[in-house]
């Protein structure tokens, strides 16, 4: 497995979660950025970006950070990364939907399904797998995702 609980990178986003847990989001989006400041390899900057762009104020922020969480992903060969491959495409969709970009919603929606192998099937990756879903239906009206 990829992540090292010694990496000073996840020890940083690791006490960012735990101080989003405790209330505290200036706190945690300051340990975010020292991360991606600090990110020296894909896989840092990949899980740096991920959580900077939840602390993102604006749609279009946010969006932008996830692109460049999903860009150094898929830079990275390992099966534990793809698997993080839906909730990416998952939360850029999201991001296209707030700002009323349809079609780009709808693609990032199904290139999320496309991943969906890769999730395991417990509650979260059903929990992916159900917001990507809710999503093709939302953008494609009452066609069955399925067919597309």
């Amino acid at each position: 497995m990829l992540f090292d609980p010694d990496n000073k990178i996840i020890k940083l986003c690791v006490e960012g979660m735990d101080q989003e847990g405790l209330g505290n989001g200036e706190e945690a989006y300051r340990l975010f950025l020292e991360a991606w400041k600090d990110a020296s390899d894909d896989l840092e900057k990949f899980l740096a970006a991920h959580y900077v762009a939840r602390h993102q104020r604006s749609f279009i922020d946010k969006l932008q950070w996830d692109k460049i969480a999903l860009n150094f992903a898929m830079k990275i060969d390992d099966e534990n990364v793809r698997a993080s491959y839906p909730s990416l495409y998952l939360n850029i969709a999201k991001g296209y939907e707030e700002l009323h970009d349809n079609e780009n919603a709808l693609k990032n929606y199904q290139l999320g399904l496309s991943f969906t192998g890769f999730l395991m099937d417990d509650s979260y990756g059903r929990m992916i797998k159900s917001g990507i879903m809710a999503g093709i239906e939302r953008e494609i009206g009452t066609q069955n995702p399925h067919d597309l």
